[in-house]
């Protein structure tokens, strides 16, 4: 009984981590309405539809401290990074193939090198220096990474800008006449529309969305979106002692997954519209963010706070498993991007199958079957091959 009524706050966190994320959508929507495609979801999506895992990173490591906290935090990331490359492409072919089978779905190899190399990237660092005991400098340098990888986009955008190549029109009349169609006339006061988690009536109510009613309602939508995490977070915590397993491997699949929700709604609704590069930018983007400054920020404050984090050999072991076999389904996916001229319902079924052997490696290695532990000593190999 205790373990259904944790699944069920799993769910219900994940529910409102999704209905956040749809106010979070509209006012990403206005503020990013002029930038090139590809470059609003890498920034903006990215990073907006990435807070779960950061705020669900900080809640791990602030809230069980140490090794349990890391463990979770990295757990978390990792697990959701390895969800968006697969999962979220998976279900944007698919929903748009489903509905109109003759769709062409094509990407710009330009976002896959760009977004793809930069991942690939941070991955390979994320294993190369992350040893036994972690230091503020270790979450500085992620931080710095995902800083360079913004300010490339961000200049890039601003010369595509300036020469007027691909600007998305301003929104208008047809961004308008989806919100009325969406939206019916809102009944009641703003504190009703704060509980039934309607936050972009509770902000705007029947007004006109502008820049500072925008920032407004990304912070109610984060607000919220962090009181979800810390649901989340508490409820894989216990389903871990329930089912008498570590947090961890609840963290890798559970809450990456539920943490993953924003991304994978936001590139779907992208997709639909046609807008494909934004719709893949955005996963890959929130992997970068998600490796770089969801791991790396709280890491960083914590030891500059409390101190170098030491790891136990147990966790360690996990922890490099973990990070090689993201890399190598990274890679893997990547050369999918490169190699499909384009997405096909045969590239989403692949990566679903790919996702679900990672699932079921996860699983096999925390109730220690045997095949799990060969993979195991042969992604060790290769983590000492790298470093």
């Amino acid at each position: 009984m205790a373990l259904l009524i944790f699944i069920g706050l799993a769910v219900f966190s994940s529910w409102l981590i999704a209905k956040s994320c749809d106010g979070f959508e509209d006012a990403a929507d206005y503020l990013g309405r002029n930038m090139v495609e590809g470059t609003k979801g890498a920034t903006i999506n990215a990073v907006g539809s990435s807070m779960p895992e950061l705020w669900v990173t900080f809640i791990y490591l602030f809230l069980f401290r140490d090794t349990t906290g890391f463990s979770g935090g990295i757990g978390t990331t990792a697990g959701s990074a390895v969800f968006n490359s697969m999962v979220i492409p998976a279900l944007v072919i698919l929903a748009v193939l489903i509905k109109n089978r003759d769709t062409l779905i094509q990407v710009s190899k330009k976002v896959v090198l760009r977004d793809g190399l930069t991942l690939i990237f941070a991955e390979y660092i994320l294993i190369a220096t992350l040893g036994d005991t972690l230091y503020w400098y270790h979450g500085f340098l992620f931080m710095m990474i995902y800083v360079a990888y913004a300010i490339y986009i961000i200049t890039r955008h601003k010369l595509n800008n300036g020469s007027g190549n691909n600007i998305q029109p301003e929104a208008g009349n047809d961004d308008e006449a989806d919100k009325n169609d969406d939206d019916e006339e809102f009944s009641g006061s703003k504190a009703m529309a704060l509980l039934k988690v309607d936050l972009t009536h509770a902000v705007l109510g029947n007004d006109e969305i502008k820049s500072t009613s925008a920032y407004i309602l990304l912070f109610i939508s984060t607000t919220y979106i962090a009181i979800a995490c810390w649901i989340l977070v508490y409820a894989c915590e216990h389903i871990g002692i329930s089912m008498g397993i570590h947090g961890y491997f609840v963290a890798v699949i559970l809450a990456a997954a539920a943490s993953s929700v924003p991304d994978t709604i936001l590139s779907i609704k992208d997709a639909k519209k046609g807008n494909y590069d934004d719709a893949v930018s955005n996963a890959l983007g929130s992997n970068i963010f998600d490796i770089c400054f969801a791991l790396g920020a709280p890491l960083f404050l914590y030891t500059l706070i409390f101190g170098p984090i030491a790891m136990p050999p147990d966790m360690i072991d996990h922890i490099v498993e973990l990070r090689v076999l993201l890399l190598i389904l990274t890679i893997i996916t990547f050369f999918l991007f490169l190699g499909f001229k384009k997405m096909t319902k045969t590239m989403a079924y692949l990566l679903i199958a790919m996702y679900m052997s990672f699932v079921l490696y996860v699983a096999a290695r925390a109730g220690q079957v045997g095949f799990a532990e060969i993979i195991a000593k042969k992604l060790h190999f290769i983590q000492a091959i790298i470093q």
